[in-house]
């Protein structure tokens, strides 16, 4: 009996090596590179309140300054390179930047081609109404109505969430994500559909805005995180020790205190 356990623990042994040896070490020279030139190059949209936003040139946000930190933390600088939504997966791919901050809602179909660091700011969808309109969006079917008018911004988990959700109301897509909550506001549509984050933003900004759904909002709650591409298992590793770092000093919730409340 003993012999027939040692055999089936070998086996079981040899079997877990075999399948270790076939995953691929993704060993890579990120890591070594961005020490070297002490740059981390940060994609970002630029155009998600509270998290990344660029304006006259500058940027700032959430996730700005936590990306900041963690740079500060490797020893290098940062160099911000603009992308849009609908090309922030291709862009991080095809190697235009290190990490890609701004808003990034994690999801399976992300984390399936990337790797995405610990989520954070829980949220769900919502929608940003005027504050006079407010009455009328009571349940989630009160905007897939024909006469709502719903602005989106393409290429983002929002525009999934209209295309699936609100086939029945008038859609129209705006580029600028910053610019749509002024088009909400100034009656040129009636409905966008944001995070609680944002919209909490935009409501208190501008009172002619509302955060509808914030109670019970349109989906599930998730969360948001950096991305990251796969080709270097250090630099995956670096970068995740890092924000536990941040996290153990009380940076990271620093920056949700001033940022997300």
């Amino acid at each position: 009996m003993s012999i027939r356990l040692s055999f089936s623990g070998c086996l079981s042994a040899l079997v877990v090596a075999i399948s270790l040896a076939s995953v691929p070490a993704q060993a890579g020279e990120r890591l070594d590179t961005i020490l070297q030139n002490k740059v981390l190059r940060v994609g970002t949209p630029g155009d998600y309140r509270p998290f990344a936003m660029k304006t006259n040139g500058q940027y700032a946000g959430h996730d700005i300054e936590v990306i900041e930190a963690m740079a500060k933390e490797l020893g290098v600088k940062v160099e911000y390179v603009d992308t849009t939504w609908p090309k922030l997966m291709e862009d991080l791919q095809n190697n235009r930047f290190d990490v890609a901050v701004g808003g990034i809602t994690r999801n399976a179909a992300r984390i399936g081609k990337v790797h995405m660091l610990p989520g954070y700011a829980p949220f769900g969808k919502v929608a940003l109404v005027r504050t006079a309109d407010k009455d009328q969006f009571k349940k989630p079917e009160d905007l897939n109505q024909a006469k709502v008018r719903v602005i989106k911004n393409p290429g983002g988990t929002n525009e999934a969430y209209v295309l699936q959700n609100m086939a029945n109301a008038q859609i129209s897509t705006h580029d600028k994500n910053a610019e749509i909550p002024a088009l909400i506001a100034e009656g040129k549509g009636d409905v966008m559909i944001t995070e609680t984050y944002e919209a909490l933003h935009y409501s208190k900004a501008d009172p002619r805005l509302y955060a509808a759904y914030l109670e019970q909002p349109l989906t599930p709650v998730n969360e948001l995180g950096f991305m990251l591409p796969t080709d270097d298992a250090d630099y995956t590793r670096v970068m995740a020790f890092t924000w536990d770092l941040l996290g153990l000093r009380g940076v990271l919730k620093q920056e949700a205190q001033q940022w997300l409340q």
